[in-house]
């Protein structure tokens, strides 16, 4: 991502942060709230992701487990 995105980016951000927040602050503040804010988010989303990937990773595990259990038992049956 360029410097310049992610200040564009930042930009928007922090102005839409600042109104949500009814917080008035100069251009150069608002551009340094949502660069900030864009890194911080960043990271808790990519952990989030990480982890619930893990999780995703363990579910289907399991449900094909469970799958060869009864294809096994369906063949064990006959």
């Amino acid at each position: 991502m360029s410097v310049v995105f992610l200040i564009i980016i930042g930009a928007a951000a922090g102005l839409i942060a600042t109104r949500i927040m009814r917080i008035e602050a100069d251009l150069l503040t608002t551009i340094a709230i949502g660069v900030a804010g864009a890194l911080i988010g960043g990271l808790v989303l990519r952990a989030l992701l990480a982890v619930m990937g893990m999780l995703a990773g363990l579910v289907g595990a399991i449900l094909g487990a469970v799958v060869l259990i009864l294809l096994w038992q369906k063949i064990q049956n006959k």
